[in-house]
């Protein structure tokens, strides 16, 4: 699939089919994620994968019971550190941890599609709940649910959006 094939087509998917996916698979995604831009090239971000049925109830919980997390064969929780950017850049190091987990995100996104799979960008939790689940240490933030799975759904594309009326030129 071209790149642009793969922004076009990408949809949030929130209905999986039965089928589980493999582990391979799994780290295929992750390693497409750490492909992805990074401040400093810190590559300030870990992941978290849930297979297990209890474990993505309980991340459903924290996600205000969106179903998608739970029934999913695979929920990837993506962290920023911002402590290891901390280090290098200060306070804006929280930022760019953040930037660098956004980033990871949609490079496990657009690699999901390409493979096939569906999977949803789940922001939407309580992080404390979260964190607490995962028994997170304190330099790492939860960023991102990512549920992910073989589609049982195919959403119809998004409206466009007008450009003329998001892109500012400066020019000068």
């Amino acid at each position: 699939m071209n790149l642009k094939d793969a922004l076009k087509g990408r949809r949030s998917i929130r209905r999986y089919s039965d089928c589980p996916v493999e582990r391979d698979l799994v780290a295929s995604l992750l390693e497409a994620a750490e492909t992805a831009p990074s401040a400093g090239n810190l590559r300030a971000r870990e992941y978290f994968v849930a297979t297990s049925p209890d474990l993505k109830a309980a991340l459903s919980v924290a996600a205000y019971s969106q179903d998608h997390i739970a029934i999913a064969p695979v929920v990837v929780v993506v962290c920023a550190d911002s402590v290891r950017s901390g280090r290098r850049y200060g306070d804006r190091g929280q930022v760019y941890s953040i930037q660098d987990a956004a980033a990871a995100t949609t490079c496990l996104l657009l690699a999901a599609h390409d493979l096939g799979l569906g999977g949803c960008w789940t922001g939407a939790f309580d992080e404390t709940i979260a964190r607490d689940i995962l028994a997170l240490p304190d330099r790492l933030v939860p960023t991102a649910m990512v549920s992910i799975g073989w589609p049982d759904e195919r959403p119809a594309p998004s409206p466009g959006r007008d450009m003329t009326e998001v892109v500012h030129w400066i020019e000068g």
